[in-house]
């Protein structure tokens, strides 16, 4: 598994020369974080554990490395996990698939995190680059396929997925424009709509993606199950992906820990409310 720190070069990451072949791959990475009870998901306690919210971080990282390389299959991208906290490459090491490469990406705030990780990338002599977030693992493997073709396309422009929540799921550029991630109300609802915003400022034109939701809470934890357990779709829009390792928990979490009973507050026998 390739590992890039902050203190690698390009050359030294890449084993040397100019990687031209590299131009035409984009890279797409997950903003991820090591799993940790206590520290993991916390807005999901309750109705889950700490224990339970932090697996469902891991089972979440591992379907869409899973997504990732799903995409690679269709369009000329390179999975990747831009990781923190410092030192927690072995969790990643242990819980990845082959085939992502990981980057630890540590900083004071989102935006420094988001900007590093783009920037490193692109150095790295990716021609384009997906910064991708952690909690979405039935969006659309097309979602990324349609991301990496626009950045394909010659003139220089981003790409937006925007969030159910205000904010962004997906951010992709094939050039590092600093401004994109700065001065930004992290953490809001004006995350979309201030780097919207931001790009026209910079005269960048802006491809947008179907919008998507973040399960950051117990109202949209119970959209996925909705999804990955009932079969309802979130919206009409491209195939959302099998999220297998989701799917599994939840379907413990419910069978033998009862977690519907937990988050509808009734000892439901069968099916969602």
């Amino acid at each position: 598994m390739t590992i890039l720190r902050r203190t690698d070069k390009p050359e030294v990451f890449m084993g040397g020369g100019q990687h031209w072949h590299l131009r035409s791959v984009c890279a797409v990475a997950v903003m991820a974080k090591a799993s940790s009870a206590g520290k993991t998901k916390t807005r999901l306690v309750p109705p889950l554990t700490e224990d339970e919210a932090a697996m469902l971080n891991t089972v979440f990282l591992r379907d869409a490395a899973d997504n990732i390389l799903s995409a690679a299959a269709l369009a000329n991208i390179s999975g990747w996990m831009a990781y923190s906290p410092a030192g927690s490459e072995p969790f990643f090491r242990a819980h990845l698939p082959e085939g992502i490469a990981l980057l630890e990406t540590v900083a004071p705030t989102l935006g420094e995190c988001l900007l590093y990780a783009a920037g490193a990338l692109l150095r790295s002599g990716h021609g384009a680059v997906c910064l991708l977030n952690a909690d979405s693992p039935t969006l659309p493997v097309a979602c990324l396929v349609a991301a990496a073709t626009a950045l394909a396309a010659p003139g220089d422009r981003i790409v937006l997925g925007p969030a159910t929540d205000g904010g962004y799921y997906l951010i992709g550029m094939k050039r590092l424009h600093s401004g994109l991630f700065e001065d930004i109300a992290w953490s809001t609802d004006q995350v979309f709509a201030q780097t919207i915003a931001r790009a026209a400022a910079l005269n960048l034109s802006v491809v947008e993606l179907p919008t998507w939701y973040d399960v950051d809470d117990a109202a949209t934890l119970q959209i996925l199950m909705h999804e990955v357990l009932d079969g309802k779709p979130f919206r009409d829009v491209g195939t959302p992906t099998p999220a297998t390792w989701t799917r599994r928990h939840l379907s413990t979490l419910i069978e033998e820990r009862g977690l519907l009973a937990r988050i509808t507050g009734t000892r439901t026998a069968g099916g969602h409310q």
